[in-house]
């Protein structure tokens, strides 16, 4: 009896350290469950749901179930490394309610659920009406921006055609003013003799006359 109580004794001696191993792993991985769970930027067919954990916690991740109300059907999101607190729900139906939860994710496993969060994506028609007046004038004012600068465009693209059309034809009439000059200098040089017959001995006078056109076509002459 003696022989059985002293083997009693040294394996519970040798078990207390790997008890005391097994309570602290579990006391590491125990997590809380992630508080204020909030779902922001509710739209037609997206929204963002985000969190707070406790200090202390050895989060390297977050798991969250997304389900339709009244369908058992769920979506699971899961990601790790990652220091975030926020996630986004997408491919969402319009006009449906969904409830979320979310789970922090440690190297031992995962934490609680959170407290379910309930939520509604609007109707498209809903979301067009909560628009503020001041988006809608935004809007308007943008579009009036974008008209002006086309009516802009159009002024300039028009006057540079103007001012090209101008030097052309500047151009076409400088080229013209040489041969017009020749020409008022061919006019002017021409000569034309005539024989003129004097009273005395009946003899012939050459006279050298300068001739010019008059505006009319007709000549003139000079002596």
């Amino acid at each position: 009896m003696a022989n059985r109580g002293s083997c009693a004794a040294a394996a519970a001696i040798l078990l207390m350290p790997l008890g005391f191993l097994v309570l602290s792993v579990r006391g590491e991985t125990l997590l809380s469950a992630p508080l204020n769970v909030t779902i922001r930027e509710i739209e037609v067919n997206s929204a963002v749901v985000t969190w707070e954990i406790l200090e202390g916690d050895p989060v390297i991740g977050f798991a969250i179930t997304q389900q339709k109300k009244d369908v058992r059907m769920l979506r699971f999101i899961q990601e790790v490394n990652t220091t975030t607190r926020s996630c986004a729900l997408w491919d969402l139906d319009e006009d449906t309610e969904y409830i979320v939860h979310v789970q922090s994710v440690s190297m031992g496993g995962s934490s609680p659920p959170s407290e379910p969060v309930l939520f509604r994506t609007p109707k498209e028609s809903e979301k067009l009406a909560s628009q503020s007046p001041g988006e809608e004038d935004f809007a308007h004012a943008a579009q009036l921006r974008a008209g002006e600068l086309i009516i802009i465009v159009v002024v300039l693209v028009m006057w540079a055609g103007v001012i090209a059309l101008f030097c052309r034809q500047y151009d076409i009439i400088k080229d013209n003013e040489p041969n017009n000059n020749k020409d008022k200098a061919k006019n002017s040089s021409e000569c034309r003799l005539f024989l003129k017959p004097t009273e005395s001995h009946h003899q012939t006078t050459i006279v050298l006359t300068n001739c010019y056109h008059q505006p009319d076509g007709g000549l003139n002459s000079m002596k």
